[in-house]
């Protein structure tokens, strides 16, 4: 019998957490790591998409700033995240789970190119689907594509992956007195301009009533409590509008 609370779930998972203490690239023990708790999840017959972004490896934001041309920059941070989502699946093939890696952007040589429809197939299947190249366009975050995506597919909540253990007032890594927030709205998080997602991706999951929750995923067997339905981390969803 299934003890999951969801059907289908969408992992977000910065590139930075595969940097691992290094700070930049690949820290294999991470993704080895990340890749065991992801089969955790699928054994309890989850259907798990993911969408990782590049930032261990390029930022085009931070590109931008110092004066490279906005779209090309985010353009090389797509490509970054194409490279994260092949280690994955390689980490995640090793230990006998089938993906797929689908990209907005086109390199048939590599992985799919994005088809909403063949996503869901093989998620039914039983493959985790790893979503690479953002959406395929400049100005938008991975944490956009993640909303986006989650949508398409019909996922039932968007679980990101982070490394605090959940949505507070303050960064707690600054303020040792920051509150923590076991739950709260959207709109919260737009007002207080609180760093959890950017605000195009939070007034999607709003808009479209989408919740998501906000964990420590370097905590071994979080994302499977997350999954069975434990209060653990932060959950945002629409609260009293």
């Amino acid at each position: 019998m299934n003890s999951a609370k969801y059907r289908r779930l969408l992992l977000k998972v910065s590139g930075e957490m595969l940097a691992g203490e290094q700070g930049y690239g690949i820290q294999p023990s991470i993704l080895e790591g990340l890749a065991e708790e992801i089969g955790s999840v699928i054994a309890l017959d989850v259907q798990v998409a993911v969408v990782i972004g590049g930032g261990n490896i390029f930022r085009g934001i931070a590109a931008s700033a110092t004066g490279m041309e906005r779209a090309s920059a985010d353009y090389m941070g797509m490509l970054a995240t194409v490279l994260n989502a092949l280690a994955l699946q390689n980490a995640l093939e090793r230990i006998g789970i089938m993906t797929r890696v689908q990209s907005a952007i086109e390199m048939r040589q590599l992985a799919e190119g994005y088809i909403r429809r063949r996503a869901i197939r093989h998620l039914e299947k039983k493959r985790v689907v790893i979503f690479a190249g953002g959406t395929g366009n400049p100005y938008f975050s991975t944490d956009t594509a993640a909303a986006l995506r989650a949508m398409e597919i019909g996922a039932q909540v968007i679980m990101k992956g982070t490394k605090v253990d959940g949505v507070y007032d303050a960064d707690p890594m600054k303020n040792p007195d920051a509150k923590k927030y076991a739950e709260i709205p959207f709109m919260s998080i737009l007002n207080q301009n609180l760093k959890v997602m950017d605000s195009t991706a939070i007034s999607l999951c709003m808009d479209n009533n989408l919740p998501l929750i906000v964990f420590n995923l370097k905590v071994k067997g979080n994302f499977k409590r997350v999954a069975l339905g434990e209060p653990i981390g932060t959950l945002v969803t629409l609260g009293n509008r």
